[in-house]
């Protein structure tokens, strides 16, 4: 399995942004300017996928599997 390309951290660098209204999200050595929330907002869900979360509750999606002998 790939590695993803984002991080919590990215994650919620993002997700706080997008909560000030700020269209600018700097964090350690990166500094990143979107054009618009749809922008941003669109990529927070993207995130989301990636790192196996849900995007409006940022828990991780849990999945059970349910095996049977088959007799």
């Amino acid at each position: 399995m790939a590695q993803p390309l984002w991080t919590q951290i990215d994650y919620d660098a993002l997700k706080a942004a997008i909560a000030l209204g700020a269209l600018r999200v700097e964090y350690a050595d990166k500094r990143i300017e979107y054009r618009s929330l749809n922008d941003m907002q669109r990529l927070l869900a993207q995130m989301a996928d990636d790192l196996g979360m849900n995007a409006n509750t940022g828990n991780r999606r849990r999945r059970i599997g349910n095996f049977t002998k088959g007799l």
